[in-house]
């Protein structure tokens, strides 16, 4: 497939990109090389490849999610700058 200059302004039209006349003039060889290395990729025979869906072969790890109290609420606030019987005191971020 041959692009010429209407076709490089259709796709420029459709990717919302502007291009200048003088532009279309150098677009057009390089475009018209990489739908000619796209063609070369299609003669490949790939029937026997598995489709990649990640980069690497590793499967996560699934565990059973249970609850369990690691912590008291007491020892996890009791080395906190300030706090209260059960939560942590932060100072005020966001002002209205």
């Amino acid at each position: 497939m041959n692009l010429d200059a209407k076709t490089i302004h259709k796709i420029a039209d459709l990717a919302r990109i502007h291009i200048d006349e003088k532009e279309v003039d150098t677009l057009i060889p390089e475009m018209n090389k990489i739908l000619s290395f796209m063609e070369k990729l299609n003669e490949l025979d790939t029937s026997n490849v598995k489709p990649l869906v990640y980069m690497n072969e590793s499967v996560n790890v699934w565990r059973e999610d249970v609850v369990k109290q690691e912590i008291s609420t007491a020892d996890g606030i009791k080395n906190s700058a300030k706090h209260t019987d059960q939560f942590f005191m932060v100072p005020k971020i966001i002002e209205k």
